[in-house]
């Protein structure tokens, strides 16, 4: 399969059967609003980094055959926006053209106790990688590859360690690194490498650059 990262928590898979599946079309994402050929669009929340409203209309008209699914939270915002969508929840198995997608339901990690909480949807794609979105909830099976947040506001680097010796990926590709300057990225980098678990891989992605895994 090949996955390219757009930034911050934007992805494009590509299975291995030909499904074109993209994550998280956020604010700090770039490039991929001139993806086509698109099976699906998936937000895992409601946050803006995780859903651009104002650049997603544009995106799926350039791919209309795509399905946009999203949490409940973003339903409401979509349907507002007057978008087609799905909601989708925990334990949802979905068909999207030529790749399987089942849902891990959840809430967003907790910012500060005063917030109000979010609903978060992980979504695993054709069994084979996960995106947890802005939650360190495990998949219900082992998974090839893990996107794993790298930093935010919800959390500190000893959790995303822990949380890759939890699920214990093949090839672990960090994510949600945006609000990070670049030496706390190279440090955080290099605080999973040296203390995740034996047998994963930490693989840093090129931006907007598709590599195979």
């Amino acid at each position: 399969m090949k996955i390219t990262h757009f930034g911050h928590a934007c992805v494009l898979v590509e299975t291995d059967g030909g499904g074109r599946v993209l994550l998280d079309p956020g604010t700090y994402a770039t490039g991929f609003e001139d993806v086509t050929g698109l099976d699906a669009v998936l937000i895992t929340h409601e946050h803006p980094d995780h859903a651009d409203l104002d650049r997603l209309p544009a995106l799926l008209a350039a791919n209309p055959g795509a399905r946009l699914v999203a949490d409940a939270g973003t339903g409401a915002k979509l349907a507002e926006a007057g978008l087609d969508h799905r909601v989708a929840s925990d334990g949802d198995k979905l068909d999207l053209g030529a790749a399987a997608v089942r849902v891990v339901g959840g809430q967003h990690a907790v910012i500060h106790p005063d917030l109000p909480g979010l609903v978060n949807n992980g979504y695993v794609i054709d069994g084979a990688v996960y995106h947890p979105g802005d939650a360190l909830a495990a998949p219900p099976d082992a998974v090839g590859v893990l996107l794993v947040p790298a930093g935010g506001p919800w959390m500190k680097a000893a959790e995303g360690i822990d949380y890759l010796r939890a699920v214990r990926p093949d090839v672990a590709v960090p994510i949600h690194q945006a609000g990070l300057a670049d030496v706390h990225q190279t440090l955080h980098y290099n605080l999973f490498r040296g203390l995740g678990p034996d047998g994963t891989e930490l693989r840093v992605l090129e931006h907007g650059v598709a590599s195979e895994l």
